[in-house]
């Protein structure tokens, strides 16, 4: 028999989609049966960038998108502090080691979105260190903010990724004021907490005045749907240098690994 391919015989089974390469056929990537590859794909991904920019671990910045640099009220000063924070944690925390194969801990790592997410990036860049934005796809795209390392800038499809990511490094978490995916952050990180599901690591809500007036931490105790004991998981802060203290005596460590 002459050569298929010469002849043209084959035509059909060389354009079906089961003849692609398995890597190259985005329609069988994207397929049902592969959701668990990407899920991994995810993971892989942005570990790998980690790995080679030697992050070993990280400060966790939560915060609204919606706070300016500019905003009304108490928005400005919410986002000078963050900004300041995410420059005197770069500075102290071990986020500036690398070279000589040295790890790099207390790297700033948000959301990788604007407001307060912006302001802490923002901070970081400012002192010439790395840090990290994990962005998300939103039917309203959200665009990375300026400020986080590109080459640490990762967008993600599944929140329960990026979500992994932004705790399984984290040596710390400082949570701003902010709403609704704000508060997913913050309790997702106290349930880990109180269950000893993540390490006894620091929990700092910046500005009380705010977390008190639009929760109720008492009341829950009241009615029995947390102990008393779960109220020493988070301290409060009033501005960068305050935020930087209440994570030394929480056992912060600047420079030290998480296990």
């Amino acid at each position: 028999m002459s050569d298929p391919a010469a002849a043209g015989l084959n035509a059909a089974q060389r354009a079906s989609p089961s003849y692609r390469l398995a890597a190259f056929d985005q329609d069988f990537l994207l397929s049902d049966p592969m959701r668990g590859v990407r899920f991994l794909m995810e993971y892989a991904k942005a570990e790998s960038a980690l790995r080679a920019w030697g992050v070993r671990s990280t400060l966790v910045v939560f915060g609204s998108a919606r706070i300016g640099e500019n905003g009304d009220g108490q928005h400005s000063r919410w986002y000078a502090e963050a900004r300041a924070f995410g420059r005197l944690a770069s500075e102290r925390g071990g986020a500036l080691h690398g070279p000589n194969g040295q790890p790099r801990d207390n790297v700033i790592a948000t959301g990788g979105g604007p407001g307060i997410m912006g302001a802490a990036n923002r901070g970081a860049h400012d002192v010439g260190a790395p840090s990290i934005g994990f962005n998300i796809t939103l039917p309203n795209e959200q665009e990375p903010n300026p400020w986080s390392t590109p080459e640490l800038t990762f967008r993600f499809h599944y929140f329960a990724m990026r979500k992994m990511h932004l705790a399984m490094r984290a040596n710390a978490l400082v949570v701003f004021p902010g709403g609704f995916g704000t508060f997913d952050e913050l309790f997702e990180l106290l349930t880990l907490r109180q269950t000893d599901k993540s390490p006894a690591i620091p929990i700092v809500l910046f500005d009380e005045g705010y977390w008190r007036s639009v929760i109720n931490f008492d009341a829950l105790v009241q009615h029995g749907m947390i102990a008393p004991g779960d109220l020493e998981l988070f301290r409060f802060a009033e501005d960068a240098e305050g935020v930087w203290q209440a994570l030394l005596a929480g056992g912060l460590k600047p420079g030290e690994n998480i296990e």
